[in-house]
């Protein structure tokens, strides 16, 4: 039986006020935090969740650092982080750090949610030299775009858990579900700051062609409203025309 997945789009980041895209890999706002803390209190899905995968994005780790906090340091879950869910844009916001920078600041970032947290915990074995080149599977093309929502699917589709919390960003969930539900252009993304999904494997899905559904009560949503973040206009428009 393939995961159940839950999408996180990340807490608001200082990139996200007064489209402030300029800001490189930027942090989360204080407000951010209390939105993981909002989320912590009524994602009923907690105990389950086996594994957490996060892009090495800051505002991505920090929001699953301060949404998992009681259960990283109570069941010490394992934290991946995997670079093909960064966002899909070469905004500076969407640039992350050297791979040496990121390897390093990312258990600080975690510790300062979860401070008893088992570092060795962390998997940082797929953030190589390249992943924050912007280029290759990287690029902000449609095509490479597509590539990687297609290898991200295919890869969470043969893990070995039976359910995996995923944090991403609003742009690469649409590619990555290829749901555009919510969606507006010029409101750039379907999913608010901390907003989750309840995704399952289709039934014709496979490890090498895989496809994803909303379940559950987050499928029982009727308006859903986009998220209000000029800076994602930008994203998509770039890879649009790059394309």
């Amino acid at each position: 039986m393939p995961p159940t997945l839950y999408v996180i789009r990340h807490a608001q980041g200082e990139h996200n006020v007064n489209d402030s895209h300029h800001l490189r890999d930027a942090l989360l706002t204080e407000t951010g935090k209390a939105q993981c803390t909002e989320l912590q209190e009524k994602f009923p899905f907690l105990q389950d969740v086996e594994v957490i995968l996060s892009s090495p994005l800051r505002r991505a780790v920090q929001t699953a650092a301060y949404t998992f906090a009681h259960e990283l340091e109570k069941r010490q879950v394992p934290v991946v982080l995997v670079p093909k869910a960064q966002e899909i844009s070469s905004l500076a916001c969407d640039i992350g750090l050297d791979a040496e920078i990121t390897i390093s600041e990312v258990p600080k970032l975690i510790a300062n949610a979860a401070p008893s947290w088992d570092v060795s915990k962390l998997n940082t074995g797929l953030v190589d030299e390249s992943w924050n080149s912007k280029k290759g599977i990287y690029a902000s093309t449609m095509t490479a775009v597509q590539q990687r929502a297609v290898e991200m699917r295919n890869w969470i589709y043969q893990r070995p858990e039976k359910h995996i919390a995923l944090v991403t960003h609003g742009a690469f969930l649409h590619y990555f579900t290829e749901d555009w539900t919510g969606y507006a252009k010029e409101k750039g993304t379907g999913y608010l700051n901390c907003e989750y999904r309840k995704l399952e494997f289709t039934e014709d899905s496979n490890g090498q062609n895989s496809h994803l559904r909303e379940c559950g009560r987050t499928a029982e949503k009727q308006a859903r409203p986009a998220g209000l973040d000029h800076h994602l206009i930008h994203e998509i428009e770039e890879v649009e025309n790059a394309s």
